[in-house]
């Protein structure tokens, strides 16, 4: 399992506490420095839907300099994969990899959901 997350985040932080708590043992990578790949990338694409905006982080100051919010409509899907690829701050984080899935943001019960045997 691949956590790629940014020390200075609240809900990274927060993720990492999830599972370190729930004995999930995780990969911690920094996301500035290695953004996820282009494969990675479009696995959690297909997670999602297709929905790329959910793979970005639309609060980033990144995102808004470059007026992402009125150019992703007409950015292709290989073209915002390539963005997210080069930029880990334009990822929304914590972007969690795991076999089957993964999941990118942080809620405690879409986590358990998928995380936590019950």
């Amino acid at each position: 399992m691949k956590l790629y997350e940014y020390k200075g985040c609240d809900t990274c932080r927060r993720a990492k506490k999830f599972l370190e708590a729930h004995g999930i043992s995780f990969v911690a990578i920094p996301i500035r420095e290695q953004p996820p790949m282009k494969a990675e990338l479009k696995r959690m694409l297909a997670v999602y839907g297709g929905d790329l905006r959910r793979l970005f982080n639309t609060s980033g100051g990144d995102y808004k300099a470059m007026k992402l919010s009125e150019r992703l409509p007409t950015l292709t899907e290989a073209e915002a994969l390539a963005l997210l690829a080069a930029n880990g701050n334009l990822v929304k984080r914590p972007f969690l990899l795991t076999d089957t899935g993964g999941l990118v943001g942080f809620k405690d019960e879409e986590w358990k959901k998928l995380l936590v045997k019950q």
